[in-house]
């Protein structure tokens, strides 16, 4: 018998298709993310199919709700599976989805993903709520030991280090300073499965001359690829509920990210009562249609 390719056994459906610069307003240095809107009734196979194609950090699909609070749903895939919840994400998904014509039922954009309800608001800028922290607190020790060997520092640069977990997982470690987090040169082969995210501060002149107060990096594996990620918003929510939480960050401020791969991007950060708030820029780049 002969052999036949499945997908082109599939109904294609030809969808809206955006690709959003996220916390970046200038072209080209924020973190690109890919949406479908209408992605109703695509299966996960046609679904991971794409977000593998596409190559991105994440790809977006917009549903109808299932919970009646909530304006639309997103499903959120990377090249190795589905997230429950991501930053990048959240802020170009909303974006598409106001652009595209959708009217929040509220003052605030809600959003349905695998980790519940999230706020996203328009002003000042596009901004999420950040969900609840999966897991907190201290890091095992062999686990420590890890993460110390995958960055290549010793303990004795290590300022703290905890579990900041709001769905992909992020072990956040605090180098104290902004040079140390630049300096971070990764040992890809001993990242494995790991999730970890850096923070340091700059001193008052660099803060002015760049516009943040803090440099953050992201680094990820899934076991069989490595890479550094261009803007976070998920490891900036955690890290911002860590350290703000801890006093070692005060309760607004601009990070840096992406400056080491070529990349600019900008988060601004502000804690509001229990809150911390997200923010950033997002540009469509690419309008059009794609078939799946």
């Amino acid at each position: 018998m002969e052999w036949q390719d499945p997908w082109l056994c599939l109904d294609h459906r030809v969808l809206p298709f955006r690709q959003v610069d996220v916390f970046s307003a200038t072209p080209w240095l924020g973190n690109p993310l890919a949406v479908v809107h209408d992605a109703d009734g695509l299966s996960d196979d046609v679904m991971a199919r794409f977000a593998r194609w596409t190559n991105l950090s994440e790809t977006t699909f917009l549903c109808a709700p299932t919970d009646e609070r909530a304006d639309y749903r997103v499903r959120i895939w990377t090249t190795g599976g589905e997230l429950p919840f991501a930053g990048h994400p959240t802020i170009g998904s909303a974006h598409a989805w106001l652009e595209a014509g959708g009217v929040p039922r509220g003052d605030v954009v809600v959003q349905e993903c695998g980790a519940g309800l999230v706020d996203v608001r328009r002003s000042p800028g596009l901004g999420f709520a950040a969900p609840p922290l999966r897991r907190s607190g201290p890091v095992e020790p062999e686990l420590r030991a890890r993460v110390l060997a995958a960055l290549g520092v010793d303990e004795g640069a290590v300022q703290d280090m905890a579990w900041i977990d709001n769905g992909p997982g992020w072990v956040g470690v605090d180098l104290g300073s902004a040079e140390a987090v630049v300096d971070v040169v990764p040992d890809i082969a001993a990242f494995a499965d790991l999730k970890v995210t850096v923070l340091g501060r700059w001193g008052p002149v660099h803060a002015a001359e760049l516009g943040a107060e803090v440099e953050v990096r992201a680094f990820y594996a899934d076991g069989r690829d490595f890479g550094e990620d261009p803007v976070t918003g998920s490891a900036n929510a955690g890290l911002a509920q860590w350290l703000i939480g801890a006093g070692a960050l005060p309760p607004t401020y601009t990070s840096r990210q992406g400056s080491v791969i070529g990349r600019e991007g900008r988060v601004r950060v502000a804690a509001e009562g229990d809150e911390v708030w997200i923010h950033g820029d997002a540009v469509t780049r690419i309008l059009g249609e794609v078939d799946l």
